[in-house]
């Protein structure tokens, strides 16, 4: 498989170490570039623990694709990238929303969702300390305040090992990246709940 054969976030799972490969670099570019807004490839590099120029193969792979774009800069040999702005002209839908938060959480899901599938797919060949998921839901009753401190316990108590996605030094032996999902939101009532029909 090559970065040609990958138009994330669609298509199947790759199957090759070469694929988890190259959809773990790309999804750990898409993470910076929302955390920080523009980066260049020996930026990246420096945060993720990659090479510059493996960085720079899937930064332009992902633009390719249509994520993200280059960011306006003074020239020179360096080239930021960032998460791609839909033109507000072209799209009146997006005019009171901010499209670069829409469209990265669609793909972050997308991408979620790709993982997991995978993840079912490939767990009988994972080692046996890792054939298993913590995998849980749950329906709480909450007001707004408490959705946003709940969501800050969960940040808070991740907190101690998100430091070694960018310090590969840090990792204990044995690590592996492990896809961290939490979605919090209200559960809406369905239209006919709202109006009685049945």
């Amino acid at each position: 498989m090559t970065g040609e054969d990958v138009n994330l976030p669609a298509g199947p799972p790759p199957k090759t170490r070469e694929g988890l490969r190259e959809h773990e670099v790309r999804t750990a570019l898409l993470d910076l570039l929302a955390e920080v807004g523009a980066v260049t490839a020996t930026e990246a590099a420096g945060r993720l623990g990659y090479s510059s120029g493996l960085c720079s193969f899937h930064l332009r792979q992902l633009a390719r694709h249509g994520h993200i774009e280059e960011a306006p800069h003074s020239g020179g040999r360096a080239r930021p990238w960032r998460l791609r702005r839909p033109d507000p002209a072209s799209d009146p839908s997006t005019e009171d929303s901010d499209p670069s938060t829409e469209d990265f959480g669609d793909l972050a899901r997308g991408l979620e969702d790709e993982s997991w599938q995978h993840w079912l797919v490939q767990r009988d060949q994972a080692p046996s300390e890792w054939r298993r998921d913590e995998a849980f839901s749950a329906v709480a009753y909450l007001t707004p305040e408490e959705m946003s401190r709940v969501a800050a316990v969960i940040r808070g108590a991740l907190a101690p090992y998100q430091d070694r996605d960018q310090r590969p030094l840090a990792r204990p032996e044995g690590a592996l990246p492990v896809a961290l999902i939490t979605r919090l939101f209200p559960l809406l009532p369905h239209p006919a709940e709202v109006t009685g029909e049945e």
